[in-house]
């Protein structure tokens, strides 16, 4: 991993890992999204296996970049930060907007 990034030694040093806390939360999470989706009814279930497919390839997205700042700047504090990627996309966006219409249409 070290080897494929950019930055001062130190930099990398730690950057490295940062990347392997990083690595770890996005499977985290998405293990967390997959026990979810288990106990879901069909149609949220395609809504949850949707949003770990989002994951994934955000994931595959971050764990591509080889910068040491990068990892350093945006994920030495991992709080949220990959809920907020995911967040941020816009196929999450439609699918949260459609699961709260089905909810409002089965509550009404």
């Amino acid at each position: 991993m070290s080897e494929c990034m950019t930055g001062t030694a130190n930099q990398v040093e730690l950057a490295v890992l940062i990347k392997a806390r990083v690595a770890e939360e996005f499977d985290r999470v998405a293990k967390a999204f997959v026990e979810v989706a288990s106990k879901q009814s069909a149609e949220d279930r395609i809504d949850t296996e949707a949003t770990v497919s989002i994951l994934r390839e955000k994931r595959g997205e971050v764990m591509a970049i080889d910068r040491a700042g990068y990892f350093i700047g945006n994920w030495q504090d991992l709080s949220g930060k990959v809920r907020e990627a995911i967040a941020a996309d816009p196929r999450y966006q439609a699918i949260k907007t459609s699961r709260e219409a089905r909810r409002r249409q089965t509550a009404s």
